[in-house]
């Protein structure tokens, strides 16, 4: 009789522990599919800003040139804007009148 009651109570407890861990297992399973899901949004948004990152760059380097070319060129253009503004003023005083010798 003690064997018996003891058997019953070894199983009662076997199944309650069953049924624990397969619940433990099902929100497990849940959490784990929450975690792969928000891997996999977090994945798709570092691609998507590694493709920003790499956007950005390329248009520095487009403007970094641009820039380069400017300020490469500008005493050049200065100089150039410069004899041109004294042409357009000698052409105005001959037009007015004056003579140069």
């Amino acid at each position: 009789e003690d064997a018996q009651k003891a058997y019953e109570d070894f199983v009662k407890d076997s199944n309650a522990a069953i049924e624990a861990k397969s619940k433990d297992i099902v929100n497990k399973s849940e959490e784990k599919a929450k975690a792969e899901g928000a891997l996999s949004e977090a994945s798709k948004s570092l691609e998507a800003i590694a493709t920003e990152l790499e956007q950005l760059a390329n248009s520095k380097a487009q403007l970094h040139q641009s820039c380069d070319f400017v300020l490469k060129n500008f005493d050049l253009r200065q100089q150039a804007r410069s004899d041109e503004i004294e042409a357009l003023k000698q052409a105005k005083a001959i037009l007015s009148g004056a003579k140069f010798d």
